[in-house]
């Protein structure tokens, strides 16, 4: 259900999303209801004892502005309780977040295009899951191995694909289908044709259309490759923390796995 809203304010899930979101924290999604109707919604995912990370904060368009949105939002924080909370935070909630004690650390703009088909000669699944969760946290500066299990896991319409040999060292991708096209996270290349190579081999598993990749700050190289390649920007957020934010090493080449989860 909430998914479904969240496609209604175009923000275009992934079809198989549910199930790894909520493996990486059960206890972390509220639903606020009206006389048993569903109306307003949020997830508190608890990835780690020091961190939490805040998404699909939703009201149904009838019932805003009645308090609904507050009463989900104090109960997730609450189930978060004294981790530092991360968000990305659309430009219209920017101002609310703050007066709550989020301060702003950076900018992620969603990008779409398109690529080429690929023949897949340098794509394969990744042998090793804890190398690539292993990456994950160093990238993102928090260890979120339920959510990581999950995600770079194999489904009908999500994949994980790394590069074949030395020269793909590091470089890894996961590619999902949703509800437009298909979204890429979490991106990891070193340079520019590794990360080249990487989309290539993603362009093997897609289905046919458009293509959205989410790139925080600093990302000046890997947007600038993108746009080169006919990508252009749709979306903005702002990334925003309550507390001290992680220590994220992230590869120069990088996307993140999904707006909702971090």
């Amino acid at each position: 259900l909430v998914l479904d809203w969240a496609a209604d304010e175009g923000w275009n899930p992934g079809l198989d999303d549910a199930a790894a979101f909520l493996a990486a924290d059960p206890q972390g999604f509220f639903i606020r209801r009206v006389q048993g109707q569903p109306v307003a919604a949020i997830s508190v995912v608890n990835h780690s004892d020091a961190f939490a990370f805040l998404g699909l904060y939703i009201v149904a368009p009838a019932f805003r502005g009645q308090g609904h949105g507050m009463a989900v939002w104090r109960a997730g924080l609450a189930h978060a309780g004294a981790r530092c909370v991360g968000l990305d935070g659309v430009p219209a909630q920017q101002a609310n977040y703050a007066r709550s004690g989020f301060g702003a650390a950076g900018r992620t703009t969603r990008y779409r295009g398109t690529l080429a088909r690929a023949t897949g000669t340098g794509t394969g699944m990744f042998a090793d899951p804890a190398t690539v969760r292993q990456a994950d946290a160093q990238a993102t500066g928090v260890r979120r191995d339920r959510f990581a299990a999950h995600w770079f896991a194999d489904t009908p319409t999500r994949r994980t694909v790394t590069l074949r040999g030395a020269e793909g060292t590091g470089a890894f991708a996961t590619i999902r289908r949703c509800r437009e096209g298909a979204k890429i996270g979490p991106f990891h290349a070193q340079s520019e044709p590794q990360a080249r190579a990487l989309l290539d081999a993603l362009a093997a598993t897609l289905p046919a259309g458009p293509v959205f990749i989410d790139l925080p700050d600093p990302a000046d190289h890997f947007a600038a490759m993108l746009e080169g390649m006919g990508f252009v920007p749709v979306f903005e957020t702002a990334r925003m923390y309550c507390g001290p934010a992680p220590i994220a090493q992230p590869p120069a080449f990088y996307a993140s796995a999904t707006l909702e989860l971090g």
